[in-house]
């Protein structure tokens, strides 16, 4: 009877997810393993676009319960990143603070404590591969939709349009979909990160490239942050952090897509640092400032009757390792409510998922935003504190 219960609930109903991270791929999957009809409209033109960024790390009671939830753990088995879960951690003369490299772990999968890395391009291949052919509909890039008998349809930028009986906004902290819901708007947290790509470390920046040993590299000094990570293609992800004035990336003057300009910005910020760290800039390139914004923790709205969010386009909150996770959690709070039976039609079941995922975001969102400050612009005393309170997998960088 149950069973009945949760197909019906989703029969002859079409799904679109707009978006297509982790979060959203991972919700496909599990609404297909229940039978559901879904689509996935992402704004990339293949996935192969783009780089997807560097590693992440999943977490035993979130992400990497929901891949075993998917059925996908032998798959992310094969394409985790072995050791990249190791940490050093530097100050910014270079002196080794913490070093995992040096120990020999014991943790594996079924240890709760154990946290595997795995490349963002990587996992998003392995969801991708989950689901039906053609379920993700690329080149789809949401401009806006519009309420029609009981569903939305939905209007894209190519031109093109579809009509879906529920829509779930999961397209991140720019989600256009947030407005449909909630004009609740972000709040800026006080840090901003500058992000740069590497494509070629041996080769562009070998010293770093062995001090990061494909795992994570911090380096922390008053004030300022460096974090490093690798991505699969053999590339790096680093991330120069601060605290800046909100509007800081427009009145600093730096054209961020001029290498040299944000290169000459750097060392003159970092002046004080090794020079070991120039070479990481000097060998950066598309550089992309990130202002780390959040949702106000106390944000509540209206459930809709056939719309909600997920993810960062739910509940930004500055990096704390928790973004992806945080994401698939809601992927599997909402196909649960979804198809469990427990709920007589689509707007109860929104509200009970939304009242299960915005209650786990407050408690994440107030550690990421009173951690960031102390992350992104440390003192003495806080560098000391990551250093004995917190286990490395724990400063793992979602940015």
């Amino acid at each position: 009877m149950e069973t009945s219960k949760a197909i019906n609930l989703l029969q002859n109903k079409e799904v679109a997810i707009v978006g297509g991270g982790p979060g959203g791929l991972t919700l496909a999957r599990l609404l297909q393993l229940k039978g559901a009809n879904v689509k996935v409209y992402e704004r990339d033109f293949s996935k192969d676009a783009r780089v997807q960024g560097a590693i992440v790390d999943l977490h035993f009671e979130s992400g990497l319960k929901v891949i075993a939830a998917a059925d996908l753990m032998d798959a992310f088995k094969a394409n985790y990143m072995t050791g990249a879960d190791q940490y050093r951690m530097l100050d910014q003369d270079g002196n080794v603070l913490l070093d995992e490299h040096s120990q020999v772990s014991e943790l594996g999968f079924g240890d709760e404590h154990f946290r595997p890395e795995i490349d963002r391009g990587a996992l998003r291949n392995i969801l991708i591969a989950a689901l039906l052919p053609d379920t993700v509909v690329w080149d789809s890039q949401f401009v806006s939709m519009a309420q029609v008998s009981d569903g939305w349809e939905l209007r894209f930028k190519n031109g093109k349009t579809a009509t879906a009986a529920l829509v779930i906004g999961a397209e991140g902290y720019r989600s256009e979909i947030r407005s449909y819901v909630t004009d609740i708007k972000a709040l800026y947290s006080g840090a901003t990160i500058i992000q740069g790509e590497i494509d070629d470390p041996q080769k562009e920046c070998p010293e770093i490239y062995a001090l990061v040993e494909n795992a994570n590299l911090i380096a922390m000094g008053i004030g300022k942050t460096i974090s490093v990570q690798p991505r699969g293609d053999g590339g790096l992800t680093f991330y120069a952090s601060s605290l800046y004035p909100e509007n800081w990336i427009k009145t600093s003057g730096i054209d961020f897509n001029n290498a040299e300009e944000v290169y000459a910005y750097l060392i003159k910020y970092y002046e004080d640092w090794n020079p070991i760290f120039f070479t990481l800039f000097k060998a950066g390139s598309h550089f992309v400032p990130r202002p780390l914004n959040y949702f106000p923790l106390d944000q509540d709205w209206d459930t809709k009757p056939n719309l909600t969010l997920m993810g960062d386009a739910a509940h930004l909150m500055p990096p704390s390792g928790e973004g992806v996770n945080t994401a698939m959690l809601d992927a599997l709070d909402l196909s649960e409510c979804l198809t469990s039976g427990e709920f007589q039609d689509l707007h109860s079941a929104i509200a009970a998922y939304e009242k299960r995922m915005r209650a786990r975001a407050v408690i994440l969102g107030k550690e990421a935003v009173e951690g960031i400050k102390d992350f992104a612009s440390p003192s003495e005393e806080s560098i000391q504190k990551l250093i004995l309170q917190f286990s490395p997998n724990e400063l793992s960088n979602d940015a």
